[in-house]
């Protein structure tokens, strides 16, 4: 296959994944083998740039930065909503529609919801991504195509399988940040030192309106198109068959869409959506109505600023003011101190809240927050609120900033704070106030394994005062779990008898179930290499030793000799081996170290492996496996389907092993 050809074939299989992805939400291949297309294509690509188009799917990027927005006016005017604060508005919106239509009939109409974000128009000629734009000041916006361009859902070509491409579309849509997607990027500022952003639609305004669209690149930047501006040579008789097209040519249409009829059929969307609103993955703020037939929006037309045939039905207010009370703090299973604002009951969205989360001292130092200060709140789907601002002009006189105390409020030991995380952490073992998460981790399959012992038996052997610490569970006896509820004998006896084979268990198993701070099961094994069987060793390291083990960082090493400063956590350590338990260390025999310091790397599809236990074979022999091809690599293990890892280690002559060659080397 020429260069030309494989280059079009890979761009109509990235444009295909983007359809099953962002149209059809029914994604056929993974993240990684979908980068690594994308990747294959740049490389094409940079070595054949007489190849490149405007509408290759590498064009997302970024582009060099502007000094400045131009702008594009609108062929058509963006026009905003009327609005209707209730129900009973709603219902008359209906009324007027059908008296200004003269007719009894009930109406059709398209309900949508109405996202919190940033309207845009898109602009496609030929059925390439020519230019797009704010919606400014509805006649005039921003020219931001650059911008626009790195957003994986707008197709820089539409499909035009089975499909009438216009010669001209313009199509106006909101795009939009995720809940999940705020989160993320706000952390990620935070841990970067830089001023988060107030809420995703900000997040979204700012994005989009940046002059690097290298930087617009980075951010979660998702859409939603809804709107008909001008088209050329395709006609629609309804705002449905539009949508349906939309789908078609690859633009995103958002799934809650539906039609309804009459002012019963928009209450009760609109009743449905405000239930739905806190568990939708991306903010909205209230419904959206068209009428459906464009025969209908035209003979109601337009009043001077917003269409007859449209309405926007808001929600109850998510935000209102109230005042702190007190702050507590809570301690979390994991050990996480959580200070949380007792506030002034106060109506929000229709629902009484009480409470809100500081999340943490940077986060109450950040927004100076204080016992009897006056906040904004705001409701977005957390279960407790978060306090958005204090209102300074209305906080009392004398008071004092708060300050998270260095003490567990629960079982009284100094809490500490890692330097990767704004998070206090009480390490305590034995702490009542996560003793259930820790033992449920404890016999997790990955650490001490315990057989039958579920959250469930957890629960009741920690309300019951049976359990207070993990090294309690090798002193169960029969009598005490056979008159638990819902415990016949032979689960009890099969229950005693996994406890029993637990004992015998490696130092990176015991390790791993005691929850160290970072200490997860690649560097639990990474300490066992070190530290072998010798438990005590291990909780007389300090800091220098750790730190000169390979894959142990400042972080790590810290966590760790703070947690064996707190003398409850060495007792309960002492108790489980008292109780009879024995740790073994990694195996060192001749065998065992036949990969040690082999580098592996792992690309594609595994037949009758999976990668995790591809892996722990690896480990097993003294090997290492790594996520990149590097020259230090020593193997390449390549399934199905290897991609860009594959060629990079054919050009830095990394050895390339089957998975069948592999199976072969592991026999030998």
């Amino acid at each position: 296959m020429s260069t030309a050809n494989r280059i079009l074939k890979i761009r109509e299989e990235i444009n295909n994944h983007n359809y099953n992805y962002y149209i059809l939400d029914d994604p056929i291949i993974s993240d990684s083998e979908y980068d690594d297309l994308l990747r294959e294509l740049e490389a094409l690509e940079s070595e054949h740039p007489e190849f490149i188009t405007a509408e290759s799917p590498t064009q997302r990027i970024g582009a060099a930065p502007l000094t400045e927005f131009g702008t594009i006016q609108h062929s058509i005017p963006m026009q905003s909503l009327a609005n209707a604060m209730n129900e009973e508005e709603l219902a008359a919106f209906d009324i007027r529609v059908k008296k200004f239509l003269d007719t009894n009939s009930e109406i059709n109409y398209i309900a949508e919801p109405k996202l919190d974000g940033i309207g845009v128009e898109l602009v496609y000629i030929n059925g390439v991504f020519a230019h797009g734009s704010t919606r400014g000041d509805g006649v005039t916006g921003e020219d931001i195509t650059q911008n626009l361009k790195t957003i994986k859902g707008i197709p820089l070509k539409l499909r035009d399988k089975n499909t009438l491409i216009p010669s001209i579309l313009e199509v106006r849509g909101e795009v939009f940040i995720t809940k999940n997607g705020f989160n993320e990027l706000n952390l990620n500022r935070e841990a970067h030192g830089e001023n988060l952003f107030a809420n995703p639609r900000n997040a979204a305004a700012g994005s989009l309106r940046q002059l690097n669209s290298n930087i617009t690149a980075q951010r979660p930047l998702s859409i939603y198109c809804y709107q008909l501006g001008l088209v050329d040579n395709v006609k629609f008789s309804t705002h449905i068959e539009f949508l349906d097209a939309l789908k078609k040519w690859g633009i995103p249409v958002n799934p809650y869409i539906e039609q309804i009829n009459g002012s019963d059929g928009i209450v009760q969307y609109h009743q449905k959506m405000e239930k739905l609103r806190n568990n939708l993955p991306y903010e909205i703020d209230g419904t959206v109505y068209k009428v459906n037939s464009f025969a209908q929006q035209e003979t109601l037309g337009e009043r001077s600023r917003s269409p007859r045939w449209a309405i926007a039905g808001k929600f109850k207010a998510q935000q209102v003011t109230t005042i702190i009370e007190n702050i507590d703090v809570q301690v979390g299973r994991t050990g996480a101190i959580t200070p949380v604002a007792r506030l002034k009951p106060v109506q929000v969205g229709g629902v009484t809240v009480t409470n809100a989360t500081l999340h943490n001292q940077d986060e109450i130092d950040r927004k100076d927050i204080r016992i009897g200060d006056t906040v904004l709140i705001e409701r977005a789907g957390d279960v407790i609120p978060k306090i958005v601002k204090v209102i300074i002009e209305k906080r009392p006189p004398n008071t004092k900033k708060y300050q998270i105390s260095n003490i567990c409020p629960v079982c009284g030991h100094i809490v500490y704070r890692s330097e990767d995380e704004a998070v206090l952490r009480c390490q305590n073992l034995s702490c009542p106030a996560q003793i259930k998460g820790r033992i449920e981790h404890f016999v997790s399959r990955n650490a001490l394994d315990v057989d039958g012992f579920g959250g469930k038996l957890v629960e009741q052997l920690v309300d019951k005062n049976i359990l207070s610490s993990v090294d309690q569970i090798f002193k169960l006896k029969y009598n005490v779990l056979s008159n638990l509820e819902r415990m016949a004998d032979k689960s009890a006896n099969n229950i005693l008898s996994s406890i029993a084979e637990s004992k015998n268990t490696t130092f990176a198993r015991f390790v791993y179930g005691l929850g160290i701070r970072n200490v997860g099961e690649h560097i639990a094994k990474v300490l066992e290499k070190h530290f072998k069987a010798n438990i005590q060793n291990f909780m007389d390291s300090q800091c220098d030793e750790l730190d000169n083990i390979f894959e142990i960082g400042p972080i790590v090493s810290e966590g760790i000799v703070q947690f064996w400063k707190d003398d409850a956590n060495r007792k309960v350590v002492i108790s489980c081996i008292n109780n009879g338990v024995k740790i073994v260390g990694q195996e060192t025999s001749q065998t065992a170290q036949k990969l040690a310091g082999k580098i592996f790397v792992l690309t594609g599809g595994m037949e009758s492996l999976t990668r995790t236990k591809a892996k722990e074979i690896i480990e097993k022999f003294g090997g290492r496996a790594s996520g990149s091809v590097s020259s230090k690599t020593d193997y390449l293990i390549a399934g199905t389907g290897g991609g860009s890892k594959l060629k990079k280690a054919q050009q830095l002559g990394v050895n390339i092993l089957s998975e069948e060659e592999f199976l072969a080397m592991i026999e030998k």
